[in-house]
């Protein structure tokens, strides 16, 4: 959508499928549903509603720790439009002191997020009318004027779009004193739009369009020689190769300039400064998978390198740790992450369900819905995985039969140190009228702790759609959200003793 821990006491509440579900903290809420969010349409809330219920908890979380969530999210899960509505929400809900610019300046990371941030700021005023945003918050004006400071002409220019909010409005409304003398001639540019074109792949291939061909192998030449160009230039940025895998290939790019690409694309250095959601990774690699090239092989082997380089620092558990990695496929994970993306929350719980599974030594893996399977998988190459998993859709039947999983550990009695379920938190039984709750994550955990006492068991919230399948008590089930691999970051926390929510609490505003 565009603008421009554990839980000491659980309270008894149903989930969207009707069956025993328990609310959740409201810290744990806002952490959940600002964690698994694009601000996309999901399964069983529309996109402004699921703003609207993050607007909502504000008043029941501290201050401190909204701005603090806010800037996690952004700088840590690399979100964007949720930690922008947290900032800006939290200038209506907080007054007094340096806290919401500190929040402002720690979220706006890229130039174009000014005028995101300030139409976010129109949005949720309900401000109509010529000046829409007059009366602009003093605090929200000083974090805004503290990230004007930060960008140069390039970065300027590059987000220079004819947007309802334009990059000369912010400059008007914030008044951003100059850090010096040509940082005020910049600031002039922007006033007289006379700012450089900038040098990307959209400017040079918008020039390119506007070009008359003679025919149509002129044209294609001429596509060739922008992209090895571009390639060659090194200012092709790592977001914008990911996504114009496709178009290289296609404009017949010569075999020294797919090398360069895939290259890059491998570089660890490049991936870990990129900081990629991991599912723009499945989405480069689903693309590829869709274009006839000789040169596919070796992109998708450079894709494979590139997403194991951006969890290179993730902690795995040795030979000795029994873990066990189970993804929910059910029908309610096939919902896109954002309004156009075709990566489904199913994909996303296969895709980190592979990557922990890449750091394991010692694990059982499979998929659950009707059903619950156990699927063999080599460590390495996660997104063909990924793949392979996705092809297996409906062998497991469509429901969230997630005790199944823990079901299956009593019967085997089999002893695991770890249970991960990646799912969207709707679990039912599909299978009996379950009057007395038996089929259920919460009494099979119990079961199966006489088996297991020192097992733990993580949920991994995808949905965030406010409330758990399981109480959080003691120190053997916790509950973790995102999409990012920063929920593995988490996972370590755990492991040397902390909550979920201790990470959010150590950033420094």
């Amino acid at each position: 959508m565009k603008f421009n821990i554990n839980k000491k006491a659980a309270t008894a509440t149903v989930n969207h499928e009707g069956a025993i579900a328990y609310s959740l903290s409201p810290e744990m809420e806002l952490y959940t549903a600002v964690a698994t969010t694009l601000l996309s349409d999901v399964t069983y809330e529309k996109a402004d509603a699921r703003m609207q219920r993050i607007i909502e908890l504000l008043p029941q979380v501290a201050p401190e720790f909204i701005a603090q969530l806010a800037v996690y999210a952004r700088k840590e899960m690399n979100l964007r439009t949720a930690p922008l509505v947290l900032a800006t929400a939290l200038a209506n809900v907080h007054r007094g002191d340096s806290l919401v610019s500190k929040a402002v300046a720690g979220v706006v990371q890229r130039p174009d997020e000014i005028m995101e941030m300030l139409a976010c700021y129109q949005v949720l005023n309900k401000r109509e009318g010529i000046k829409k945003l007059n009366r602009l918050s003093k605090q929200m004006q000083k974090g805004l004027a503290t990230a004007f400071n930060r960008f140069d002409e390039y970065q300027f220019a590059k987000y220079n779009r004819n947007t309802e909010v334009k990059l000369k409005d912010a400059l008007f409304l914030v008044h951003p004193k100059a850090k010096d003398e040509a940082q005020q001639v910049l600031f002039n540019k922007i006033v007289s739009d006379e700012m450089a074109t900038p040098y990307t792949w959209e400017t040079e291939l918008s020039a390119l369009g506007q070009k008359v061909f003679v025919n149509a192998a002129e044209k294609q030449a001429a596509v060739k020689a922008t992209w090895e160009e571009l390639i060659d230039s090194r200012k092709l940025g790592y977001m914008a190769v990911l996504r114009n895998l496709r178009n290289i290939l296609q404009a017949g790019v010569s075999a020294v300039h797919v090398e360069r690409v895939g290259e890059y694309l491998a570089n660890e250095n490049a991936v870990l400064n990129a900081k990629q959601l991991p599912f723009r990774f499945l989405s480069a690699y689903r693309e590829l998978m869709n274009v006839e090239s000789g040169y596919n092989a070796y992109l998708l082997d450079a894709l494979e390198s590139a997403i194991a380089s951006s969890v290179q620092n993730m902690p795995g558990f040795n030979r000795n740790t029994r873990v066990v990695v189970a993804c929910d496929v059910s029908g309610s994970m096939y919902k896109p992450v954002s309004k156009n993306s075709a990566v489904q929350l199913y994909d996303i719980g296969l895709l980190l369900g592979m990557l922990l599974q890449s750091k394991c030594k010692h694990v059982q893996t499979g998929i659950f819905g009707d059903t619950w399977k156990r699927i063999s998988l080599p460590a390495r190459n996660v997104l063909s995985n990924v793949d392979v998993l996705r092809k297996r859709e409906g062998e497991v039947g469509y429901a969230t039969n997630g005790y199944l999983v823990l079901k299956d550990l009593v019967d085997r009695k089999y002893v695991a140190d770890k249970v991960m379920l990646f799912t969207d938190m709707q679990m039912w039984d599909s299978n009996t009228n379950n009057v007395s709750n038996v089929n259920t994550l919460e009494y099979q955990w119990r079961q199966y702790k006489a088996i297991a006492p020192d097992a733990k068991l993580y949920v991994f919230d995808l949905a965030g759609y406010g409330h758990s399948p399981i109480k959080q008590q003691g120190r053997d089930v916790f509950l973790i959200a995102g999409w990012s691999d920063k929920i593995f970051a988490v996972l370590e926390a755990i492991e040397h003793g902390e909550d979920t929510l201790s990470a959010v609490r150590e950033v420094a505003l």
